[in-house]
């Protein structure tokens, strides 16, 4: 090429001072849901599913005035206890589920559901003993059960959350079934049926007690966090050993 058009190709090709330069950004987003390069604000503990969660824990000093009202010999006072605790067990079975799918999970309702599950189920156990319609022994159990993997879940949680086994679902199933049969004022094969389903319940929560536990041990050995440990300790041996 001539040298002429060469310095004529390189002037057209090169932008002169006054010349704006485009430049194509590139986009690094992953989509809508990337969280490098998306600003979604952080869900406010103020939403339906939390609501539910705080009506369970005020229905349960409610359910125990009526439990316990006129000392559990007014039938009238005794279903109206049953009602409040299935209206507060349906709560515990709709907030979890609006918190999952509008994804409304937050720390607070990690933290309370927990609680207002074991408080009313607490509150059955221990009101039916005051009456004196439960051994005080079944009620121990349950409660050392619940209290226990409680406070299991949240040594446990920084490893991660162990989700809710087909045996926990089935014990809480059997707790709710064996309690509104308590509660009710059954008589006759009722009542000798609800010794039944409560032995089986109280079976179920200790087993799947149980399995909560050695799944707890599991999740500390197994998770990344205690991967990283090990793998921590193993550098710091290996400089140890160097020095």
């Amino acid at each position: 090429m001539p040298a002429s058009l060469r310095e004529r190709a390189l002037s057209a090709a090169t932008p002169g001072p006054g010349t704006a330069v485009t430049r194509r950004a590139v986009s690094t987003s992953l989509g809508p849901r990337d969280r490098l390069t998306s600003s979604e604000a952080p869900v406010s503990a103020w939403n339906i599913a939390n609501y539910l969660t705080v009506l369970r824990l005020l229905l349960v000093p409610l359910f125990l005035v009526l439990l316990l009202g006129q000392d559990g010999n007014d039938t009238g006072w005794r279903i109206g206890a049953a009602l409040v605790y299935l209206l507060a067990s349906y709560t515990d079975l709709v907030d979890g589920q609006l918190a999952r799918s509008r994804g409304l999970v937050t720390s607070f309702g990690k933290l309370a559901d927990p609680i207002a599950d074991k408080a009313l189920v607490g509150a059955a156990f221990v009101g039916l003993s005051l009456l004196g319609e439960l051994a005080w022994a079944v009620t121990a159990l349950v409660l050392v059960r619940e209290i226990g993997v409680t406070l299991l879940r949240f040594f446990v949680i920084r490893h991660g959350v162990i989700p809710a086994s087909r045996g926990g679902k089935l014990k809480t199933f059997l707790q709710g079934i064996a309690l509104v049969l308590y509660v009710l004022p059954f008589t006759g094969l009722l009542a000798t049926a609800r010794t039944g389903v409560m032995a089986v319940a109280v079976v179920v929560t200790l087993v799947t007690g149980a399995d909560y536990v050695l799944r707890a041990l599991t999740l500390r050995r197994t998770s990344e966090r205690a991967e990283m440990k090990r793998e921590r300790r193993a550098t710091q041996s290996g400089r140890a050993a160097g020095a």
